[in-house]
Protein backbone atom coordinates (compact mmCIF):
# COMPACT_ATOMS: atom_id res chain seq x y z
CA UNK A 1 0.00 0.00 0.00
CA UNK A 2 1.32 3.44 -0.99
CA UNK A 3 0.25 6.32 1.19
CA UNK A 4 -1.33 9.31 -0.58
CA UNK A 5 -0.74 13.00 0.01
CA UNK A 6 -4.07 13.56 1.76
CA UNK A 7 -3.41 10.99 4.46
CA UNK A 8 -3.11 12.31 8.00
CA UNK A 9 -0.80 10.91 10.67
CA UNK A 10 -2.51 10.19 13.97
CA UNK A 11 -1.20 9.89 17.53
CA UNK A 12 -3.90 7.43 18.60
CA UNK A 13 -7.29 5.93 17.88
CA UNK A 14 -10.02 4.14 19.86
CA UNK A 15 -10.72 0.49 19.17
CA UNK A 16 -14.20 0.14 17.72
CA UNK A 17 -16.81 -0.79 20.30
CA UNK A 18 -14.48 -0.22 23.25
CA UNK A 19 -12.96 2.61 25.27
CA UNK A 20 -9.40 1.35 24.68
CA UNK A 21 -7.06 3.87 23.10
CA UNK A 22 -4.20 2.60 20.92
CA UNK A 23 -1.06 4.70 20.52
CA UNK A 24 2.15 4.27 18.54
CA UNK A 25 4.37 1.86 20.47
CA UNK A 26 1.47 -0.12 21.95
CA UNK A 27 1.11 -3.86 21.54
CA UNK A 28 -2.20 -5.01 20.09
CA UNK A 29 -4.20 -8.16 19.42
CA UNK A 30 -5.46 -8.60 15.86
CA UNK A 31 -8.27 -10.78 14.61
CA UNK A 32 -6.98 -14.30 13.82
CA UNK A 33 -7.54 -16.14 10.58
CA UNK A 34 -10.18 -18.86 10.36
CA UNK A 35 -7.65 -21.64 10.99
CA UNK A 36 -6.27 -20.06 14.16
CA UNK A 37 -7.90 -19.59 17.56
CA UNK A 38 -5.15 -17.35 18.91
CA UNK A 39 -5.09 -13.64 18.05
CA UNK A 40 -2.10 -12.23 16.21
CA UNK A 41 0.15 -9.96 18.27
CA UNK A 42 1.88 -6.90 16.86
CA UNK A 43 3.65 -3.69 17.82
CA UNK A 44 2.10 -0.51 16.41
CA UNK A 45 4.68 1.41 14.37
CA UNK A 46 2.50 4.20 12.94
CA UNK A 47 -1.16 5.25 12.57
CA UNK A 48 -2.86 7.32 9.90
CA UNK A 49 -6.23 8.24 8.50
CA UNK A 50 -6.54 7.90 4.71
CA UNK A 51 -8.50 10.18 2.41
CA UNK A 52 -11.63 8.05 2.93
CA UNK A 53 -11.54 8.37 6.74
CA UNK A 54 -10.26 4.82 7.17
CA UNK A 55 -7.73 4.35 9.96
CA UNK A 56 -4.72 2.20 9.05
CA UNK A 57 -1.80 1.01 11.12
CA UNK A 58 1.69 -0.15 10.25
CA UNK A 59 2.57 -3.02 12.56
CA UNK A 60 5.64 -5.06 13.39
CA UNK A 61 4.60 -8.64 13.96
CA UNK A 62 5.41 -10.81 16.93
CA UNK A 63 5.84 -14.48 16.01
CA UNK A 64 4.90 -17.38 18.24
CA UNK A 65 7.54 -20.13 18.53
CA UNK A 66 5.51 -22.52 16.37
CA UNK A 67 5.45 -19.89 13.61
CA UNK A 68 9.23 -19.67 13.46
CA UNK A 69 11.43 -21.74 11.18
CA UNK A 70 12.78 -23.83 14.06
CA UNK A 71 9.34 -24.37 15.61
CA UNK A 72 8.42 -24.57 19.28
CA UNK A 73 11.05 -26.05 21.58
CA UNK A 74 10.92 -27.41 25.09
CA UNK A 75 12.10 -24.22 26.79
CA UNK A 76 9.67 -21.91 24.99
CA UNK A 77 6.95 -20.73 27.35
CA UNK A 78 3.26 -20.67 26.52
CA UNK A 79 3.26 -16.84 26.48
CA UNK A 80 6.58 -16.41 24.67
CA UNK A 81 6.78 -14.27 21.52
CA UNK A 82 9.59 -13.25 19.15
CA UNK A 83 9.75 -9.67 17.88
CA UNK A 84 10.21 -10.09 14.13
CA UNK A 85 11.48 -7.84 11.34
CA UNK A 86 8.21 -8.45 9.44
CA UNK A 87 6.11 -5.31 8.96
CA UNK A 88 2.59 -5.01 7.50
CA UNK A 89 -0.15 -2.45 6.97
CA UNK A 90 -3.50 -3.38 8.48
CA UNK A 91 -6.89 -1.77 8.87
CA UNK A 92 -7.47 -0.59 12.43
CA UNK A 93 -10.75 -2.54 12.31
CA UNK A 94 -8.77 -5.79 12.57
CA UNK A 95 -7.50 -4.80 16.03
CA UNK A 96 -9.54 -6.45 18.77
CA UNK A 97 -7.71 -5.37 21.88
CA UNK A 98 -4.47 -4.40 23.59
CA UNK A 99 -1.88 -6.52 25.35
CA UNK A 100 1.44 -6.13 27.14
CA UNK A 101 4.62 -7.79 25.89
CA UNK A 102 7.01 -7.71 28.84
CA UNK A 103 10.73 -8.13 28.86
CA UNK A 104 11.66 -11.65 29.96
CA UNK A 105 12.99 -10.33 33.28
CA UNK A 106 9.85 -8.32 34.03
CA UNK A 107 7.59 -11.23 33.08
CA UNK A 108 9.30 -13.59 35.54
CA UNK A 109 8.59 -11.06 38.31
CA UNK A 110 4.84 -10.93 37.70
CA UNK A 111 2.84 -12.24 40.64
CA UNK A 112 -0.18 -12.91 38.44
CA UNK A 113 -0.03 -13.50 34.68
CA UNK A 114 -3.13 -12.29 32.88
CA UNK A 115 -4.56 -13.40 29.56
CA UNK A 116 -3.09 -10.31 27.88
CA UNK A 117 0.42 -10.70 29.34
CA UNK A 118 3.18 -12.00 27.04
CA UNK A 119 6.96 -11.82 27.05
CA UNK A 120 9.78 -11.51 24.53
CA UNK A 121 13.47 -12.36 24.93
CA UNK A 122 14.48 -12.73 21.26
CA UNK A 123 14.24 -10.73 18.07
CA UNK A 124 13.61 -12.89 15.01
CA UNK A 125 14.57 -12.53 11.35
CA UNK A 126 11.60 -13.97 9.47
CA UNK A 127 13.46 -14.72 6.22
CA UNK A 128 16.47 -16.49 7.73
CA UNK A 129 15.19 -17.80 11.05
CA UNK A 130 18.07 -16.08 12.90
CA UNK A 131 17.66 -14.95 16.50
CA UNK A 132 19.13 -12.02 18.42
CA UNK A 133 20.71 -12.77 20.82
CA UNK A 134 21.89 -15.99 19.21
CA UNK A 135 22.71 -17.66 22.53
CA UNK A 136 21.00 -17.86 25.90
CA UNK A 137 22.07 -19.02 29.35
CA UNK A 138 21.18 -22.56 30.37
CA UNK A 139 20.49 -24.08 33.78
CA UNK A 140 20.05 -27.37 35.59
CA UNK A 141 21.62 -30.74 34.78
CA UNK A 142 19.59 -30.83 31.56
CA UNK A 143 21.29 -27.60 30.41
CA UNK A 144 18.10 -26.03 29.10
CA UNK A 145 17.24 -22.31 28.95
CA UNK A 146 14.77 -21.12 31.55
CA UNK A 147 11.09 -21.70 30.84
CA UNK A 148 8.99 -19.63 33.28
CA UNK A 149 6.16 -22.17 32.99
CA UNK A 150 8.30 -24.86 34.66
CA UNK A 151 8.96 -24.98 38.39
CA UNK A 152 12.65 -24.69 39.29
CA UNK A 153 14.57 -24.63 42.58
CA UNK A 154 17.53 -22.37 43.23
CA UNK A 155 20.60 -23.76 44.99
CA UNK A 156 21.40 -21.65 48.05
CA UNK A 157 25.13 -22.01 47.43
CA UNK A 158 25.85 -21.60 43.71
CA UNK A 159 22.51 -19.91 42.83
CA UNK A 160 22.03 -22.19 39.80
CA UNK A 161 18.48 -23.40 39.08
CA UNK A 162 17.23 -27.00 38.84
CA UNK A 163 14.07 -28.81 37.76
CA UNK A 164 12.84 -31.11 40.54
CA UNK A 165 12.67 -34.10 38.17
CA UNK A 166 16.30 -33.56 37.11
CA UNK A 167 17.48 -33.98 40.72
CA UNK A 168 15.21 -36.93 41.51
CA UNK A 169 12.36 -35.09 43.21
CA UNK A 170 8.67 -34.73 42.58
CA UNK A 171 7.08 -31.30 42.34
CA UNK A 172 5.29 -31.92 45.64
CA UNK A 173 8.57 -32.83 47.39
CA UNK A 174 10.33 -29.73 46.09
CA UNK A 175 7.56 -27.42 47.35
CA UNK A 176 8.07 -28.73 50.89
CA UNK A 177 11.78 -27.85 50.95
CA UNK A 178 12.89 -24.91 53.07
CA UNK A 179 16.42 -25.06 51.66
CA UNK A 180 17.90 -26.65 48.54
CA UNK A 181 21.59 -27.33 47.91
CA UNK A 182 22.57 -29.11 44.71
CA UNK A 183 24.69 -32.27 44.59
CA UNK A 184 27.69 -30.42 43.17
CA UNK A 185 27.74 -27.97 46.08
CA UNK A 186 27.21 -30.73 48.65
CA UNK A 187 30.12 -32.64 47.13
CA UNK A 188 32.31 -29.55 47.12
CA UNK A 189 31.45 -28.81 50.76
CA UNK A 190 32.30 -32.38 51.75
CA UNK A 191 35.68 -32.12 50.00
CA UNK A 192 36.48 -28.79 51.69
CA UNK A 193 35.25 -29.75 55.16
CA UNK A 194 38.61 -31.05 56.54
CA UNK A 195 40.37 -27.79 55.59
CA UNK A 196 37.83 -25.27 56.91
CA UNK A 197 35.36 -24.81 59.72
CA UNK A 198 33.18 -22.21 57.98
CA UNK A 199 30.38 -23.23 55.65
CA UNK A 200 31.76 -23.85 52.19
CA UNK A 201 30.43 -22.65 48.86
CA UNK A 202 31.72 -23.28 45.34
CA UNK A 203 34.74 -21.22 44.46
CA UNK A 204 34.72 -18.50 41.80
CA UNK A 205 36.06 -20.94 39.20
CA UNK A 206 33.02 -23.20 39.62
CA UNK A 207 30.57 -20.31 39.42
CA UNK A 208 32.31 -18.86 36.37
CA UNK A 209 32.10 -22.17 34.56
CA UNK A 210 28.36 -22.35 35.18
CA UNK A 211 27.78 -18.81 33.98
CA UNK A 212 29.50 -19.62 30.68
CA UNK A 213 26.97 -22.34 29.83
CA UNK A 214 24.92 -21.21 26.90
CA UNK A 215 23.05 -22.63 23.94
CA UNK A 216 21.39 -21.37 20.80
CA UNK A 217 17.66 -20.52 20.84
Amino acid sequence: MVRGRRERDMDSFTISGTDKIVKVGDCVLLRPSEDSNSPYVALVDSIWDDNRNNVNVKVRWYYRPEESIGGRRQFHGAKELFLSDHYDIQSAHTIEGKCVVHSFKDYTRLENVGAEDYYCRFEYAAATGAFTPDRVAVYCNCEMPYNPDDLMMQCEECTDWYHPACVGMTTEESKKLELFICVECLTYAAMKKPQATSSASPGPDVKAERKRRERRP
